[in-house]
């Protein structure tokens, strides 16, 4: 289901599932994050639904707190976001030792052109969420733009990725639908 008007950047409270339909397929991005076929083969046959609570602390900071659950409720890995762009350590269950920030941020101040495309005007015109992570261990740094983007003419929330490790380079986008 598309996103309704309640659900914004300032608003993300709810449940997401990706849409593996029009989504790109994750397994060469987890692939160069080093994850074991075996995960990554469990990701391709599960269903992903993010859960998703944003709230504002005392300080007037946007957090924006995710978990992602696969089918028949195997656990995935957390989100803990602070949108104020300070590093934060984090050990996933799934990709090991990370560093990472997030912030508000708005398009034309992204440098990288796959990061920018096909967003919605909302999202064109506005802030977006930008997301940094390297990996401590395994070598790879992830970038994010989170916002809406058209997709059959109804607006969805969407993840333009984009990881690296030495001189690769892989690119998806993920589209989610609302459940509720």
């Amino acid at each position: 289901m598309a996103a309704p008007d309640s659900i914004t950047l300032e608003n993300l409270n709810g449940k997401f599932f990706m849409n593996k339909q029009v989504s790109t397929d994750p397994d060469p991005i987890l692939a160069l994050q080093g994850i074991s076929w075996v995960t990554r083969t469990a990701v391709s046959l599960a269903t992903i639904t993010l859960h998703i609570s944003q709230y504002k602390d005392d300080e007037g900071i946007t957090h924006i707190d995710i978990d992602q659950v696969l089918t028949g409720g195997i656990p995935g890995t957390s989100e803990k976001r602070a949108l104020n762009w300070e590093d934060r350590e984090h050990n996933d269950h799934i990709f090991g030792e990370v560093i990472g920030k997030s912030r508000w941020t708005n398009l034309t101040d992204v440098q990288d052109e796959f990061l920018k495309k096909d967003w919605a005007k909302e999202s064109s015109e506005g802030n977006v969420i930008e997301t940094y992570v390297k990996s401590v261990t395994q070598g790879w740094e992830s970038s994010q733009i989170w916002g809406f983007q058209m997709f059959d003419g109804k607006r969805h929330y969407a993840r333009n990725v984009l990881v690296t490790k030495g001189d690769e380079r892989r690119e998806a986008r993920f589209i989610y639908e609302y459940l509720e």
